[in-house]
C-alpha cells in the first residue's frame, strides 16, 4: 500500500499541475522477476517516475512506452523477455531469467473509474479488496483495469458478458486473500485478468512515547504503516515527537480500544516501560483478533506478566512475541526498531527471517 500511496499523492500534484500521465502495472510473470505482479509506477508527460516496476532496469523503457500510451491515448501491453541468456541485446540487463508484462494505461481524469482513481478508492477504508486488471496475449485490445470489488460494494466499468463471471473470482480471491488469474473471452477474444487481493496497510500501535518508540515510528511511516501512538503521558504523546502518526490517543490502556479499530492488519508494540500499564495493557489485548503483539524487555517479564494474569502461555506464544524483535545483535534505539519492523513484517508475510543465503528457492517472486 506505501507505493499506492505514494502514486496517488503524485498523481493529485500531476493533475493539479495538468500533466498527462499513465500507470505501468506488472500483470503477468514466466519465470522470475524483481518484482511480481500488482508493482506499479506512474509515469508523468515530462518524465516523473513514481513507485516501482523493476529493480530499475525496465524503467527508462518503460517511460518510453508510456510516453508512447499518453501519446495515442489507448492502453498497450508490453512484454519483456529476459530468458535469453545475451539480454543484453534487450537494453536492460535484467538477469532475472523470467518474462514480465507490464500493462500501459493513459490516465483520463475526466473517467472516474479510470485506474487512478479505483486505487484511491482502494486506500480510502481499512478493508481487504480486489482490484481487477484484464489484459491480452493475442490482441492488441487491452481493457485494463476495470473494477474495485469489496465484500459489500464494488466499482466497475465490465463488459456485461462477463460481469457476473468476473465478480464471482474477485468474490473467491477476496475469501481465500489471494490473488489469482482467470481467463474470459470478450467479443470472442480471450482475455486474462489480474485479479489482485490488496489488504489495507499494516496498522501499528505503539504504547509508549518514549525515544525509544521515535524511531520505531519513523521506520514504519517510510514503510507506509499507519502508526498510532497510546500513552497515558501528555508531555510525551505530541505531534512534535511523532509528526507522522496517524492519531495520537492520551489514554489508560481500557480507553485505547474505544478509540482504534483492531483487525487483522493489527500490530501492537507494548514499550511504555511501566510494567503495569504494559500488564493491563496485554490483559485487555489477549482478548482481541490482534494479529501480533509484542513486548518490549525480557522473556522473563512477558512470562511474569503471563502468570499473574492466570494465562497459558503456550496459547498465545504465536502471537505474543516477547522479548520483541528478531536477534540482529540490535543496542541502539534505532537498531532495536529495525529488528521490531523486521519481526513485523515477517510475521504479516509469512516470511522464514533466515538469510537469504540459505534459501534453496530463488529469492525472486515466480510464478
Amino acid at each position: 500500500m506505501k507505493e499506492i500511496a505514494d502514486i496517488l499523492k503524485a498523481y493529485q500534484k500531476a493533475t493539479k499541475e495538468h500533466k498527462k500521465m499513465a500507470l505501468a502495472t506488472v500483470v503477468k510473470v514466466e519465470g522470475s522477476s524483481y518484482r511480481r505482479p500488482g508493482a506499479r509506477m506512474l509515469i508523468t508527460e515530462d518524465g516523473q517516475l513514481t513507485g516501482a516496476i523493476s529493480g530499475g532496469c525496465l524503467e527508462g523503457g518503460a517511460l518510453r512506452k508510456a510516453l508512447s500510451a499518453i501519446h495515442q491515448q489507448e492502453n498497450k501491453l508490453i512484454t519483456y523477455d529476459t530468458t535469453d541468456e545475451d539480454d543484453a541485446k534487450f537494453g536492460i540487463q535484467l538477469g532475472c531469467n523470467g518474462i514480465v508484462y507490464i500493462l500501459f494505461e493513459p490516465i483520463k481524469t475526466n473517467d472516474i473509474l479510470n485506474p487512478i482513481e479505483l486505487l484511491q478508492a482502494a486506500n480510502q477504508r481499512r478493508e481487504n479488496c480486489v482490484i481487477a486488471t484484464l489484459f491480452s496475449l493475442n490482441s492488441k485490445n487491452q481493457p485494463g483495469s476495470l473494477m474495485l470489488f469489496r465484500e459489500k460494494d464494488y466499482l466497475d466499468k465490465l463488459p456485461e458478458e462477463i460481469s457476473g463471471a468476473l465478480k464471482n473470482d474477485a468474490f473467491d480471491a477476496l475469501k481465500l486473500k489471494t490473488s489469482k488469474f482467470e481467463t474470459y473471452s470478450i467479443d470472442n477474444t480471450e482475455v486474462e485478468a489480474f485479479l489482485e487481493f490488496i489488504p489495507p496497510p499494516i496498522q501499528l500501535i505503539i504504547a509508549g512515547a518514549g525515544n525509544d518508540a521515535q524511531p520505531l515510528a519513523e521506520m514504519a511511516n517510510i514503510l507506509g504503516w499507519e502508526v498510532v501512538i497510546a500513552d497515558g503521558r501528555q508531555t510525551h504523546s505530541t505531534l512534535q515527537r511523532f509528526p507522522n502518526a496517524k492519531q495520537i490517543i492520551i489514554s489508560k490502556p481500557d480507553g485505547i480500544l474505544s478509540k482504534v479499530k483492531i483487525d487483522e492488519q493489527t500490530a501492537f508494540v507494548l514499550m511504555t516501560h511501566n510494567y503495569n500499564y504494559d500488564r493491563e495493557f496485554l490483559n485487555i489485548l489477549l482478548n482481541t483478533n490482534a494479529a501480533y503483539i509484542g513486548t518490549l524487555g525480557p522473556k522473563k517479564k512477558l512470562i511474569k506478566m503471563l502468570e499473574e494474569l492466570g494465562v497459558n502461555n503456550s496459547i498465545n506464544e504465536e502471537r505474543v512475541h516477547g522479548p520483541i524483535g528478531l536477534d540482529i545483535g540490535a543496542e541502539t534505539a534505532e537498531e532495536i526498531a529495525i529488528s521490531i519492523i523486521a519481526e513485523i513484517k515477517t510475521v504479516f508475510s509469512g516470511g522464514s527471517a533466515i538469510k537469504l543465503r540459505e534459501k534453496k528457492e530463488s529469492i525472486h517472486f515466480t510464478n
